[in-house]
């Protein structure tokens, strides 16, 4: 059927269907194997519908279902921090996507992704041509970025809403047409995809203008007569931001696409494709349903015995919760807690903060369906009390009456006390005199047994585990501007919230508790997650000494350094422009100056990313000094500056908070700040490291484990050749240096053994040819030679690689020398994903159990520095950092390096000794 007049083009945003379905039905697993398929499953159905509502004037002649490139687009070329901001896919749902590509297949239904290009534009592009042709066109999405495409012959449609959407639609969302959308969008900005816009103007203002003068281009060509100061200043200030942002959220309607829209016409399912499909993800449900519509026998689905069934829950009822008024309820539930031996705790605060926020309550519960919240400090609202609503509301307990009932269970060695990331509630009792042990966490539970398949926190444990989802803070607080703390929480409504965390927290433990022995992963969790939990809480509450002068000289220093890069680039180019304006940059360097080696992105701007300006750094001075610019501008923004604001107004220390499950192979992650990533390759960087400092009398001793990650290649290898290496004492990279080149030991510099350091993990943990080539920057033949000379050199290499991508692929996992499994759901994907798979899996076993030595160093650690002057502050990769009295330095690093050397025994028997160096100085920079 050749497309044109009478004909209807359904397009699907396939993303937008992907998330609805994820988050619509709870995580489901395929059974034979444990492959996630919940999203599939939604996916599947909606297709389904989609196909059973094609019916009257609104069925499609033709359909599609476009989804996004899974790497970058031009946008990212464009604007390298475009959706910089977007959390990453959680990690069940990763493996789903490329299923939901065959599963759109599957429906005989055309799919489509473009390398380089969102859906949005192939959306933009296939509707334009549609009607262009004279034909209809339905955009099924909620995305307010495809409103711009609405009009004529386009409309959208709400799958969320079932509503359509036309021009009326449009100018109520944004107060303008379509054609101005764009315009709208360019100022207001976008802090879901990381579109600056104009600052401080939102949709309604940039509506204003727009509608006053006409377009974008006017508007700011006329800027000067804004009469409102601020409003005019940013206008003018901020043009050239403004543009870019334009760009980035103008979808590209002209993409050159290798097929027409007659190869969109809907067809119907082939029974042989698409039932099969549905059986091998094993929906029984849906198999026989289409079965039945296709007048076809339903293919038998393998059976797979299941697990035991779990034992029978109380349904989740937020109305039967206690709202503990007086200390005599309280009383009675301690009295439970100590029959029960046992009790999920939880705390409400003001904020994230643990160092600062205020404890608002507590919940607790000692039953499935019991639970309880016990408010302190909630307020009563603004509206109700004439002095601002500071007033306390009625119904609450003293904070300290409540603590001092509770403090002997919750201090009671023989008490269990069980949390979901308890290190956080252990924090906020801490500030309050409160010492809660022992503990057990859901939270680590769930990463000990699935680390690499799901998320762990407690929404999404709830959902997997209780299919329930649990009430969300966002309707209690609100979002943006707007949002309250839970202070102002009304207390009846705190109650149900509250509790229910507690009550939820119970059952995961109930559920969690014996699957750790069946897993094979207790030992995991009794030895490496929970005694972990207060070593980190008294790192962090005791934080880091930071000198706020030395980060404010370090800033002021960076930006005039940044004002001469500015003014030497000015005079290079010949003339003044915009240092951080990519386009502008672009421009200089390959439109004025006509350089080699410049590409545009699909707009028609220059790329100027880094690889591109690093190639050209070597022979042209204006390239090396924006990446000089640049890199400064990084340091300053996200450390000097940043750091200063995260310094605790009473301690005047930093206080980072480790995340446990921040790595699936059992690496702790650094935020609020994050210390692990300041950087040490430059000597700026290196610099910032100067601004943490000890107190007067005080040292700080960094002790390093060296070369950790290739003595434990050398123990799970099994090759001879690397551990006489690591016996004879030789510097490794050196020796790697001097076989790869041919430079005698005698003759090595730092740059050549640093090019070796990258050929050792670089080929260790898979890199290819081309992915060396360009680190090194050599030609992919001798990088390539490279590589094949060090699996000569070292042949047990490739044999561990092979055999742990193998046994990933057999068991869906792999695991380090103490038994952590670290689940690898994508082993067996195709495309682009593959590669990224199995260099994952390799890494895992050596990355992570260097985490589970240092892990394991830090928990003996307390013990062995109880009579030592001495306090264990952070810990980044393989070094850990300690402030000591200045009489006690030697005897700290003796004891310390003891407990690091020997932290593999007795569970692992290394053939090579770990080695540890250590330093020490008035900062962390002299001490590392």
């Amino acid at each position: 059927m050749s497309f044109g007049k009478g004909c209807h083009l359904h397009l699907v945003d396939g993303s937008a269907f992907i998330f609805r379905a994820y988050h619509a039905l709870p995580p489901l697993t395929r059974k034979s194997d444990g492959l996630p398929i919940g999203a599939v499953a939604g996916f599947c159905n909606m297709l389904f519908k989609f196909v059973e509502d094609a019916k009257g004037d609104d069925a499609p002649t033709h359909v599609a279902v476009v989804f996004d490139y899974s790497g970058h687009t031009f946008r990212n070329e464009m604007y390298p921090d475009y959706k910089a901001n977007r959390p990453p896919a959680p990690e069940d749902l990763v493996p789903q996507f490329p299923l939901t590509r065959d599963a759109t297949r599957a429906f005989n239904i055309a799919c489509i992704e473009v390398e380089g290009f969102e859906a949005d534009d192939i959306i933009a592009t296939l509707a334009r041509q549609a009607d262009a042709a004279g034909g209809r066109v339905s955009i099924i999405s909620s995305d307010k970025d495809l409103m711009q495409l609405v009009g004529g012959g386009v409309e959208m449609i709400d799958p969320m809403k079932n509503k359509r959407i036309g021009v009326e639609g449009v100018e109520e969302k944004f107060g303008v047409g379509p054609d101005r959308v764009v315009d709208v969008q360019a100022l207001a900005g976008d802090s879901v995809d990381n579109v600056p816009g104009a600052p401080g103007i939102g949709i309604k203002t940039a509506a204003l203008l727009i509608n006053e003068y006409g377009d974008l281009e006017t508007l700011l060509a006329r800027a000067e007569e804004i009469k409102q100061p601020k409003r005019r200043q940013t206008l003018i200030e901020k043009a050239d931001q403004i543009r870019i942002s334009r760009d980035l959220v103008k979808l590209v309607d002209d993409m050159e696409l290798d097929f027409g829209l007659d190869s969109l016409e809907l067809k119907d399912p082939e029974p042989s494709v698409l039932l099969p499909f549905l059986a091998d993800m094993e929906f029984r449900t849906l198999t026989n349903r289409v079965a039945g519509k296709l007048g076809m026998e339903a293919p038998e689905i393998r059976d797979v015995t299941p697990e035991p069934d779990e034992p029978e829950q109380a349904p989740i009822d937020p109305e039967k919760y206690e709202w503990v008024k007086e200390a005599e309820a309280l009383h009675a539930w301690v009295t439970r807690i100590r029959e029960r031996g046992y009790v999920a705790v939880d705390t409400e605060t003001t904020g994230l903060d643990e160092m600062q926020a205020d404890l608002v309550g507590i919940s607790l519960s000692v039953e499935p369906e019991e639970a309880c919240y016990i408010p302190l400090i909630h307020r009563e609202s603004a509206t109700d009390d004439l002095f601002g609503g500071d007033a306390l509301a009625e119904g609450q307990m003293a904070t300290d009456e409540a603590l001092a009932i509770l403090r002997p269970v919750l201090e009671d060695g023989a008490i269990l006390k069980i949390g979901q990331n308890m290190k956080y509630d252990a924090k906020i009792f801490a500030r309050y005199g409160v010492r809660v042990a022992p503990i057990d966490d859901t939270m680590l539970m769930s990463y000990a047994m699935n680390a690499g398949v799901h998320n762990h926190g407690m929404d999404a444990l709830s959902e997997r585990y209780l299919n329930h989802k649990p009430i969300s803070i966002k309707t209690l607080l609100g979002t943006g501007k707007s949002a309250i703390t839970f202070d102002k929480v009304p207390i009846a409504e705190a109650v149900k919230y509250a509790a229910e965390d507690a009550g939820i927290t119970l059952r995961l433990w109930q559920l969690f508790k014996p699957k750790l022995h069946a897993a094979q992963v207790t030992r995991v969790y009794e030895t490496l997650e929970r005694p972990l939990v207060p070593v980190l809480a008294e790192m962090e509450m005791h934080g880091i000494q930071v000198d706020r002068d030395t980060l404010s000289r370090m800033s002021n220093a960076f930006a005039q350094k940044m004002a001469g890069y500015e003014a030497e680039l000015h005079e290079i180019a010949g003339r003044e422009f915009n240092v951080q304006s990519p386009a502008q940059v672009g421009e200089i360097l390959f439109g004025e100056m006509e350089l080699e080696g410049g590409k545009r992105t699909k707009t028609g701007q220059w790329s100027t990313p880094a690889d591109v300006l690093e190639d050209l750094a070597a022979e042209h001075d204006f390239a090396a000094r924006v990446l000089d610019y640049r890199q400064l501008q990084k340091l300053k923004s996200t450390y000097t500056d940043a750091l200063q604001t995260h310094i605790h107004p009473e301690t005047g220390r930093v206080h980072t908070s480790y995340a446990q499950t921040g790595a699936n192979t059992g690496r702790l992650a650094s935020t609020d700040p994050n210390l692990q990533n300041i950087p040490v390759r430059t000597e700026e960087g290196r610099r910032i490291r100067e601004a943490f400092v000890a107190p007067e009398g005080k040292k700080l001793i960094s002790l390093d484990y060296s070369q950790i990650e290739l003595r434990i290649l050398a123990q799970m290898a099994g090759i001879e050749a690397l551990k006489d290496a690591f016996r004879a004492g030789h510097d490794i990279h050196a020796m790697t240096a001097s076989e790869m080149f041919d430079v005698p030991l005698d003759e090595m510099t730092p740059d050549i053994r640093r090019q070796a350091k990258a050929i050792n993990f670089g080929v260790i943990y898979g890199i290819s040819g081309f992915g060396l080539a360009r680190n090194l920057r050599i030609p992919r033949a001798e990088a390539q030679g490279f590589i094949d000379r060090y699996f000569e050199r070292f042949p047990g290499i490739r044999r561990y690689m092979d055999e742990t991508v193998g046994f990933a692929k057999e068991h869906g996992r792999v695991e380090t020398l103490f038994g952590r499994r670290i689940h690898t759901p994508e082993i067996n994907a195709k495309g682009p994903h593959a590669g990224f798979a199995k260099r994952a899996a390799i890494n895992a076993p050596i990355q992570g159990t260097a985490a589970d030595v240092i892990r394991r160093a830090m928990i003996r650690m307390p013990d062995a520095i109880r009579d030592l002057p001495a306090k264990m502050l952070l810990q980044v990769h393989d070094e850990l950092i300690f402030e000591v009295d200045e009489d006690a330095i030697d005897d700290t690093i003796e004891t310390v390096r003891a407990v690091m050397e020997g932290a593999a025994e007795p569970v692992v028997k290394l053939d090579l000794p770990l080695v540890v160096d250590a330093g020490q100085g008035d900062n962390w920079a002299e001490a590392h």
